[in-house]
């Protein structure tokens, strides 16, 4: 998919970078836990796929060192400009379309890539492919079917209205072939998919500054498209976003599934 076949949260949007900022702090913690598990050392050759912004490929290239490399991929590459020097390498690649852009990789990482690709079935084995015997595949993704709500706490008329959004959001991802109920299956199909030694996590924000930021952007990125679809009015959009920034709501995120696991 490119941003082109209707993408619903294009990187090149002035909003994409706040989400990657609010992604950071709310799910960086959690991967580097998962990656330092798995044992990342200098001299790993390591391929961030669908990388987006720059804070996971940044900490991988300081883990790697000079000895090491990060290919970092993505449809649209144009925020990873000011991390492509080496041991970084930055390449515009679709995982769902195309071939795996190198083999023999130590660790393969996506976060918050798959359930959003067509193709994700073929995206998966490209990405367990491009490992070599006994490497490492982190796979993390969201489950907005697993907590389809912006308050999980609804209990007045801003919580409900605020809900009422998440779902039209998530309608409008369904339309464009994202697969909501997709992290949960993430274990099986690495096991499926013939790794070994296969666990998994989930970590589910509820409130903090990251969510409120990660709301506030979002909404903002795809107002035009809740509008068009008939999901909510101009007045509602504003009514909500002004709900949001007063800060007295807890918001949550749809909880993001880490799996991961060992090619034999």
């Amino acid at each position: 998919m490119t941003p082109s076949d209707g993408y619903l949260l294009d990187n090149r949007q002035t909003e994409a970078g706040e989400r990657f900022d609010a992604f950071a702090s709310l799910f960086d913690p959690t991967t580097f836990r998962h990656l330092e598990r798995l044992g990342i050392g200098p001299g790993w050759r390591c391929w961030e796929v669908g990388a987006g912004g720059t804070s996971v490929v940044s900490w991988l290239a300081r883990k790697v060192g000079p000895t090491g490399t990060v290919l970092a991929t993505d449809i649209d590459t144009s925020r990873l400009d000011t991390v492509a020097r080496p041991p970084v390498q930055v390449r515009t690649h679709d995982v769902g379309g195309e071939e795996p852009p190198g083999r023999g990789f130590d660790l393969v990482h996506a976060r918050l890539v798959l359930v959003h690709v067509p193709h994700r079935e073929r995206a998966l084995r490209s990405m367990i492919d491009a490992l070599r015997p006994g490497g490492r595949l982190l796979i993390e993704d969201a489950d907005p079917a697993l907590q389809p709500l912006t308050c999980p706490d609804e209990h007045g008329p801003e919580e409900r209205l605020a809900n009422r959004l998440r779902q039209g959001f998530r309608r409008l991802l369904a339309e464009r072939g994202a697969d909501l109920s997709y992290g949960r299956r993430l274990p099986r199909l690495l096991r499926e998919a013939g790794l070994r030694q296969v666990e998994a996590d989930a970590y589910f924000p509820l409130t903090s500054p990251a969510c409120t930021a990660l709301e506030l952007a979002t909404v903002r990125q795809i107002r035009g498209r809740l509008l068009e679809a008939g999901f909510a009015t101009d007045e509602e959009v504003d009514r909500h976003l002004a709900n949001v920034a007063a800060g007295g709501m807890d918001l949550a995120t749809a909880p993001m599934i880490s799996a991961w696991g060992r090619k034999v």
